[in-house]
């Protein structure tokens, strides 16, 4: 089981990679889901996960890219089906077709490309695929999101009357209106809305000679805003019948969602998938942003991580147009634990956040910003202790709280876990300090934990230098200028250039002279030795790092050369082999047109037939006649071939009965609908559409038209019912 506590997340900025990986999200839901990403507990689970965003980042570069899986979230949709005796409205209906049609989309792409996308394929595959929550919804509502008038025949037979009233409250309004204006009644605007009912806009001085229902007036009181007498009646019509109408729409949209109730569980789980998928997708985008990469998962404890990259840092610098140094490091079995040293501000911290924060983002199913040749594998836990850490509440020092700490690291640490510890041992006496730190870091290889630490203390980098599968490494810095070069050496620890970074700072030299004298000579003699070796490192690492260049290139060309050198032997090799059968073949027929000709000449059966049996005799003296043995043993191959291709099949066979399983729960939850004369249907998992003529003791006469045919009911499947 795989545990990282969240102080460990916290220490590495964890949640600011969440924070840009949410940003890129396009639901709200998925959002949500990003920033509470969390490392995977399993390594079957960290697998998939890494599989996933990797094969959703492949899609880029496909011809089949991955439809898109936007939805508007249906939380308030899921909570109203679970209530009794509630309806949804139109608008929820509409985003249940949504969710529904784009889930289904994508379900059926990944089906159709499980060969581009195996992984994501997999995981469509726990998705049920079903378009009858569609086929409900748009029995009842329209493209428009309206209901439809052939819903019900009520429902349609009230849209006609009102549609027929309407017309007649219009005409009536027209005809006084006409009236009215040529009488000079009327305002300029003529007519006007109040509460929803068409009325005339009469001058106030004639309002006594318009008859009908003053329903108001304008601010000023010069406008009398009246309905005619005439169509009142029509308006209180109209009235009662859009009451009926949203009476009928009501109960038309009850009983869909009680339909739709079943459903339920189905939905939520679109959301789910949906917001999975949104989550995949910010993650390879943001794997894009990064030129991040899936390294090669080892199954043994080792990282090797080449060219690695700081995420954050390498966004920010990408952002102000400045460069990011990459640093290369590696942990295995034979050097498990490296002692970063040299002087402050040279990279050593990032360096050490850099692969922890790798690490967990590996372990949170994301792609990592590292070379190709990188290899990383899983850790139970990562420990950390970077910054001050000093603890306010606890009323506790920056050095109680890292023994503290340390404390901790000693009840967690073992053959499986990554420690990470800045500036190891400090906050304390030097040497008491130093010496505490000694002996918790041979604890820690003791238990051949995995680990990177950064210190000054002089009696750590001698320990790494004693112990066989301990490591010293130090930042690169410019001799000369004495700017850092934020790249890292293995296999020597640095110097802390505390003199020249003094001198370089405008101390005075006698000052610094007189520090030199206060100090052991040995040990200023250790440090300068150790900058000197440092200042010839820097010169070589050009060189070395030039002829590296010129090694992999000519490595690569060699490799190029081999591959056609082998294709050129392999095309010579086949135009031999033809060359040689063809010659074989023209020597067989020059000897058999001799013979031809011989026998036209004399007529001699007996000698035509002895020399052609010499040279099938000659031809079948070349073949290679194979052993019993050998039959046997190709007989063998055959069968084994054939015995994969049985063991295939029957997987599929395997898949094929447990999607039939799944269709078949989802058959059975489908509203049952009784069949009646009239309705349109079709046998079960067939394609042609008839129509029920008689029922008759659970079978029915269906008609298709050319011909007619009995067919159990049980057996039949509803299209729609005539209207």
């Amino acid at each position: 089981m795989i545990r990282i506590s969240e102080k460990t997340l916290n220490d590495l900025e964890f949640d600011t990679v969440l924070a840009h990986i949410s940003d890129i999200c396009n639901t709200e839901y998925g959002k949500k889901k990003a920033l509470e990403i969390i490392p995977l507990p399993t390594e079957e689970k960290l697998h998939i996960a890494l599989q996933q965003v990797n094969e959703y980042k492949s899609s880029y570069l496909q011809d089949a890219r991955i439809p898109n899986h936007g939805f508007d979230s249906i939380d308030k949709e899921l909570q109203l089906l679970s209530i009794d005796n509630t309806f949804l409205e139109t608008i929820h209906l509409k985003k249940i077709v949504s969710i529904s049609n784009t889930s289904n989309e994508l379900l059926a792409f990944f089906r159709k490309n499980n060969e581009l996308y195996p992984i994501l394929h997999d995981t469509a595959l726990q998705v049920p695929f079903t378009k009858e929550i569609i086929h409900l919804i748009e029995h009842v509502i329209d493209k428009f999101g309206d209901v439809r008038d052939d819903a019900s025949p009520t429902l349609k037979n009230l849209r006609r009357d009102i549609n027929e009233v309407q017309g007649k409250l219009n005409g009536s309004f027209g005809r006084d209106l006409t009236r009215y204006n040529s009488l000079g009644y009327l305002d300029d605007i003529k007519e006007s809305i109040v509460e929803n009912r068409r009325v005339l806009a009469v001058k106030a001085m004639y309002r006594r000679k318009v008859k009908g229902a003053i329903l108001g007036n304008s601010k000023t009181g010069s406008i009398v805003y009246i309905e005619p007498e005439a169509t009142l009646q029509y308006s209180r019509t109209l009235s009662n019948l859009q009451y009926d109408e949203r009476e009928e729409v009501v109960k038309i949209l009850k009983v869909l969602t009680n339909n739709l109730r079943p459903y339920s569980e189905l939905l939520s789980q679109y959301q789910e998938y949906l917001s999975d998928v949104d989550v995949i997708a910010a993650k390879s985008k943001y794997a894009n942003q990064l030129n991040a990469i899936l390294p090669t998962i080892s199954t043994t404890k080792e990282v090797h991580l080449q060219d690695a990259y700081h995420p954050l840092l390498y966004i920010n610098n990408q952002a102000k147009g400045t460069k990011t140094h990459p640093q290369t490091i590696s942990l295995d079995k034979d050097n498990r634990i490296i002692v970063i040293s040299g002087p402050n501000a040279g990279g050593k911290s990032i360096t050490l956040k850099t692969i922890g924060l790798l690490q967990v983002m590996l372990q949170s199913g994301m792609l990592v910003p590292v070379h190709a040749y990188s290899r990383m594998s899983i850790f139970t836990t990562i420990l950390t202790d970077i910054g001050d850490n000093q603890s306010i509440e606890n009323h506790l020092s920056t050095y109680s709280y890292r023994l503290k700490n340390m404390n901790y690291f000693l009840r967690k640490c073992n053959d499986t876990t990554l420690f990470l510890i800045d500036e190891f041992g400090t906050g304390s006496d030097p040497e008491l300090g130093g010496a505490l730190a000694e002996a918790f870091l041979e604890v820690f290889y003791e238990r051949e934990s995995y680990g990177i630490i950064t210190t000054h203390y002089a009696n750590l980098k001698m320990l790494a230098n004693e112990l066989p599968c301990m490591n010293n490494a130090n930042m690169l810095f410019d001799a000369k200028t004495l700017e850092p070069l934020f790249k890292l050496y293995l296999g020597e620890a640095g110097s802390s250039f505390t003199f020249e970074v003094a001198q370089k700072n405008g101390i005075p030299y006698s000052l610094i002279n007189k520090a030199k004298k206060k100090v052991e000579r040995g040990k200023i003699r250790f440090d300068k030795s150790i900058a000197n070796l440092q200042k010839e490192r820097s010169k070589l690492q050009k060189t070395t790092s030039a002829l590296k260049t010129k090694e992999q290139k000519a490595a690569e060309e060699k490799e190029r050369l081999d591959k056609i050198n082998k294709k050129v032997q392999h095309k010579l090799e086949s135009y031999q082999e033809l060359y040689d059968s063809n010659q074989r073949m023209i020597y067989l027929g020059q000897k058999v047109n001799e013979l031809s000709e011989r026998y036209f000449n004399n007529k001699k059966k007996r000698e035509l037939i002895d020399e052609f049996m010499k040279i099938v005799q000659i031809e079948n003296s070349k073949r290679k006649k194979q052993s019993a043995k050998a039959r046997k043993a190709e007989k063998a191959k055959e069968q084994k071939v054939v015995e994969e291709v049985e063991k295939k099949v029957e997987v599929i066979r395997v898949q094929k009965k447990e999607q039939k399983k799944k269709a078949e729960k989802i058959e059975q939850a489908k509203p049952k609908i009784t069949l009646k004369v009239g309705d349109r249907v079709r046998m079960i998992d067939g394609k042609a559409i008839g129509t029920i003529d008689t029922i008759e003791k659970q079978k029915a006469v269906v008609n298709y038209g050319i011909f007619t045919t009995n067919v159990a009911l049980d057996q039949l499947e509803f299209v729609d019912r005539k209207k």
